[in-house]
């Protein structure tokens, strides 16, 4: 695979928006290029991790774990699996498995490690990208928990709706002794 085309790829993944082409020319210079065959594990639930790998062209799947009837996830071209082990020790949540030939490349964690030693702006870009998917993650789940919060209200009989759900007999906080009984 040629460079400018790794290049081109990982400039669209946004994990690495905002470094510069050569930053970024050099992350793909150091990457290894992998053609996993079909059957082949990609990334594998509760392994340990040394790299991303970012599926550049190809058929794969990711395994929820449980039973084997569980539905399997499509991985589409674009994708940076198990990104958290190019940056940290850290053990794969899923497992991801080519269905058919699928071209990749693999970004190791040794390799970006010296890149951002030697570079600090890569791993400022990197920490600041990873903030803001977190804070974006943190906002999502808080709209999510006040969808859930209303629509518990809503389900709460009339008495206890109007009170408020911190007066639901029951819930954290509330003394006992003070329910009409």
């Amino acid at each position: 695979m040629a460079l400018d085309i790794v290049v081109q790829r990982l400039l669209k993944v946004e994990l690495f928006a905002g470094l510069k082409p050569l930053q970024v020319a050099e992350i793909a210079r150091q990457a290894d290029r992998i053609v996993y065959r079909p059957g082949q594990s990609i990334i594998t639930e509760g392994e340990p991790g040394d790299a991303a790998v970012l599926i550049v062209k190809g058929d794969a799947v990711r395994i929820a774990a449980g039973s084997p009837a569980t539905p399997v996830q499509a991985v589409p071209d674009g994708s940076l699996v198990g990104e958290l082990a190019m940056l940290i020790e850290t053990l794969h949540g899923s497992t991801v498995v080519a269905r058919g030939v699928t071209r990749a490349i693999r970004i190791g964690r040794m390799a970006l490690h010296e890149q951002m030693a030697q570079d600090a702006a890569v791993a400022i870009t990197l920490a600041s990208n990873m903030s803001n998917r977190l804070t974006a993650v943190a906002q999502e789940l808080s709209r999510i928990d006040r969808v859930l919060e209303a629509a518990g209200r809503a389900a709460l009989p009339a008495d206890l709706n109007d009170r408020g759900l911190e007066n639901a007999p029951g819930m954290p906080g509330n003394n006992v002794s003070d329910l009409a009984l």
